[in-house]
């Protein structure tokens, strides 16, 4: 496969997955913000949902102080910002389109079909009530693509390289929703923050995966052992990385190619799969999870440079 293709799969991945976790975040921040304002404390919400996405420096550098509807258009429909759902729809119709030959008809009518609506759409799609409808469509029009895919692509090389961009999207995306709340998580924290607890567990649609696995009350320790280690969970940080590595394996074996990658990808799942949440917690989250971005975003260069640089 040639190296820009496998990149316009490798990205088409990684933008349809990050539109949906967009939505997801913002639809969980949007539920806890409403909760937060009569203490004052919405402002919060909006600001650990823009560290959570990555996009709190060019915020504030374009718009100042966090307001929820100036975080909202951000989030949602600015061309300024990389990362708006509008943004990912579009960078994901682009790269669908330069490999439209890789892709079944379903993927493609379902990347093409929601990139003509979103067109369609005015900035008031994203004010009042109207927010809640427009965050559920970009859901389902998310998972719409990533059914697609799974019921109807070959498992060739086209399939690995739009996975294992989902994946390592899907999993720095976990990573980083549990660090922007990563005080909330501490076992000394007083009082306790349950709001924080259930956001997390919203903003990656877990909330009910909770209750099934654990059935029982909320708690830091649970809530973070099942987003970061518990691999049953598909978007848990381990469960994630668990698949990530399996797809470099499986590409490394068609092409005869390996490098830097493997190595890193190798380590980070069995850091993973020995970590013992009990220790983490006590050695810090924050930092256990600032390792895990960092490394999860020199894996996405070290992916780059092997399979996707055409070097």
């Amino acid at each position: 496969m040639l190296s820009r293709t496998a990149d316009s799969l490798f990205w088409l991945g990684r933008y349809t997955e990050r539109a949906g976790n967009v939505a997801r975040g913002l639809s969980a921040t949007w539920r806890m913000a409403m909760l937060a304002a009569p203490r004052g404390k919405a402002e919060e919400e909006w600001r650990a949902l823009l560290v959570a996405t990555g996009g709190a420096p060019g915020f504030l550098a374009r718009h100042g102080p966090v307001t929820q509807a100036s975080a909202i258009h951000w989030l949602t429909l600015d061309a300024e910002n990389p990362s708006s759902i509008a943004s990912c729809l579009e960078a994901a119709r682009r790269n669908a389109r330069a490999v439209r030959t890789a892709l079944t008809v379903d993927m493609w009518a379902a990347i093409n079909d929601t990139w003509s609506e979103l067109r369609k759409v005015g900035p008031d799609v994203v004010s009042g009530d109207r927010l809640a409808g427009f965050l559920d469509w970009v859901q389902a029009r998310t998972l719409l693509f990533n059914g697609a895919a799974t019921d109807t692509m070959l498992r060739d090389e086209a399939w690995h390289f739009v996975r294992l961009g989902t994946l390592l999207e899907r999993g720095d995306n976990t990573a980083r929703l549990l660090d922007a709340r990563h005080a909330a998580f501490d076992p000394k924290t007083d009082p306790p923050d349950p709001s924080s607890w259930q956001a997390a567990l919203r903003a990656v649609s877990a909330l009910r995966a909770y209750q099934h696995v654990f059935r029982a009350r909320l708690s830091p320790e649970r809530v973070a052992d099942l987003l970061l280690l518990r691999p049953e969970l598909p978007r848990s940080v381990r469960a994630c990385h668990q698949r990530v590595h399996g797809l470099l394996e499986t590409i490394a074996g068609i092409t005869g190619r390996r490098g830097d990658c493997h190595e890193t990808a190798q380590a980070l799942r069995a850091d993973l799969a020995s970590a013992r949440i009990e220790e983490v917690l006590q050695g810090g989250l924050h930092a256990t999870l600032t390792r895990i971005i960092d490394t999860n975003l020199r894996l996405g260069g070290e992916i780059t440079a092997l399979y996707l640089s055409g070097r």
